[in-house]
């Protein structure tokens, strides 16, 4: 049996920041990021207060899926670095006292990786699904063996074999999860999971983590795969941690993980608790989906109340066993600058990222408020519908006022994508030299988070008031009140109590109640 307790100490106290390698820093001039330009970025998140980095995909690949398409797991891109660039910002990150996770793409490769290429050539070779006839879904050999193999997300990306839940006589193609292939592919996940865990990375964020076993309704045989996995990483590695790309935390945690992600997919609302949070029908929009107004908005329209019942419930199930982490924006979906909601609404999002009991995930260039940026080509497999452009939150980090943004010395047509163009967009020099700027909001409530562990994963949480303002009690003795609406909203204070404002922009406490301005927050001390 896996083990239960919830990981490694490092990991209760965390404050995760997603790094898209290629639009973070360039430090060779070539328009793309890379190692090197993260290294010497690195006292820019050691500032903000930032113990954890995840990432994306910085293997071998053609980039077909921006680095979700890996063609060698054991080697760097050669457009990053070397693996000794990789080596040396791993112990650079370590010296700040920051941990590095890599992605790991765990259930499918490139159609160009090595095992692909023999596996089209081979018909006895079983590391992917084959199958001799069409299948729905299946793509047509690429090479001399006959038949049809199984994908898992683009059809360039051939899903490695984990065995199929159910079988069936008439589908052969379903092979148990025993089968030599599965056997094969286990050894290999576990074999990469050593190699980078030797080299001094914290952990693994595990891209479709749920997707690996097929035909798996309740997911009993992929979490039977991760638990066997986290017991091998409790034994050799216990300081290491697994982040899941599930979107259900209680699932991926009992599935073995330490932490997983409210995702805008995922659990059986897909999605619906960020969404409901974040997403206010800009930038990445999914044509399915169906939901009211999103909390976060200016006309005050929405509620919390998806996300406050699904937190509940996973937090429910989780306690003791594992963490939920609630991020700011991925590279699948809008920044929380998405319009219609500007920079100088994102205060409150940020006090409730950071004051809530779960792990906070902040995604690269969002705490200074960069936007997502519509309108952009298809890059890399950036485009996965005719609303859904995930370009627009992949754009270059932007540093300093300039023409690049202090991302790179190469001309503008040869960066990886193309800077905001906003003449008004923000940058972490300018933030810097101003106290009031989003930055430094963000860095005194990091610093805030830490100093008072109350306000963290620890402690208990009670919501006072779920509508506008948002007023919840952490720990017995910290009052938080949030207010994303334009409107000034008032709530009622805890009788009895005085209060003592430890930050707050726009809200005060007056003659029994909380007075929010619009767009305003505060975090208060109860005696």
């Amino acid at each position: 049996m896996t083990s239960t307790r919830p990981g490694p100490q490092w990991l209760a106290d965390a404050v995760l920041y997603q790094i898209y390698p290629q639009s973070f820093a360039d430090s060779d001039g070539d328009g793309i990021g890379d190692f090197a330009g993260i290294t010497e970025h690195l006292d820019h998140l050691a500032w903000l207060g930032v113990d954890t980095v995840w990432l994306n995909p910085c293997f071998a690949s053609p980039f077909r899926d921006a680095g979700y398409d890996i063609t060698d797991y054991l080697a760097p891109a050669p457009r990053y670095g070397r693996a000794e660039d990789l080596a040396a910002l791993v112990e650079a990150a370590r010296r700040r006292g920051v941990r590095i996770l890599l992605d790991l793409v765990a259930g499918h490769t490139s159609d160009r990786h090595p095992w692909f290429l023999a596996a089209a050539e081979d018909p006895s070779d079983h590391r992917y699904i084959w199958s001799d006839r069409p299948v729905d879904g299946f793509v047509a050999s690429p090479g001399s063996r006959p038949g049809w193999y199984r994908p898992n997300f683009f059809d360039f990306q051939p899903a490695l074999n984990f065995g199929y839940a159910r079988g069936s006589s008439e589908e052969p193609w379903r092979q148990p999860v025993d089968a030599e292939g599965p056997r094969a592919n286990r050894a290999a996940l576990w074999e990469i999971m050593e190699h980078w865990l030797g080299l001094g990375v914290a952990g693994f964020r595990v891209d479709m983590a749920y997707s690996l076993v097929k035909d798996d309704p309740d997911k009993a045989e992929t979490s039977k795969l991760w638990t066997e996995l986290r017991d091998r990483l409790d034994r050799s590695h216990p300081e290491a941690a697994l982040f899941a790309e599930w979107g259900d935390p209680a699932a991926a945690v009992a599935a073995g993980f330490h932490a997983d992600f409210f995702l805008h997919f995922g659990g059986a609302d897909d999605g619906l608790p960020l969404r409901s949070l974040w997403n206010n029908n800009g930038g990445t929009v999914e044509e399915s989906w169906h939901q009211e107004a999103c909390y976060f908005e200016a006309e005050g329209r929405g509620t919390p109340q998806p996300f406050l019942d699904a937190y509940r419930s996973a937090a429910d199930l989780t306690r003791g066993s594992g963490q939920i982490v609630l991020p700011s924006a991925n590279h699948d979906f809008s920044r929380l600058a998405t319009a219609p909601r500007t920079a100088d609404q994102l205060a409150p999002a940020f006090a409730l990222l950071l004051t809530w009991p779960t792990l906070p995930a902040i995604y690269y260039g969002d705490e200074i408020g960069m936007r997502y940026v519509p309108g952009l080509p298809d890059v890399e497999g950036s485009v996965l519908g005719p609303r859904f452009n995930r370009a627009g939150s992949r754009t270059p980090m932007q540093w300093e006022p300039g023409p690049a943004a202090g991302f790179s010395t190469a001309a503008p047509e040869r960066l990886y994508l193309p800077v905001d163009p906003d003449p008004h967009r923000p940058d972490v020099l300018s933030q810097r030299a101003d106290p009031t700027s989003l930055l430094h909001t963000v860095r005194r409530l990091i610093v805030l988070r830490r100093a008072h562990p109350g306000l963290g994963t620890a402690g208990s949480v009670e919501v006072l008031n779920a509508g506008y303002p948002l007023v919840y009690l952490r720990d017995g003795r910290y009052l938080v009140a949030v207010n994303p609406g334009r409107e000034p909203v008032t709530a009622p204070l805890p009788r009895g109590r005085s209060v003592r404002p430890l930050d707050a922009q726009g809200v005060r406490a007056a003659d029994g109640e909380l007075r929010a301005g619009g767009f305003s927050y505060g975090v208060f001390e109860l005696d």
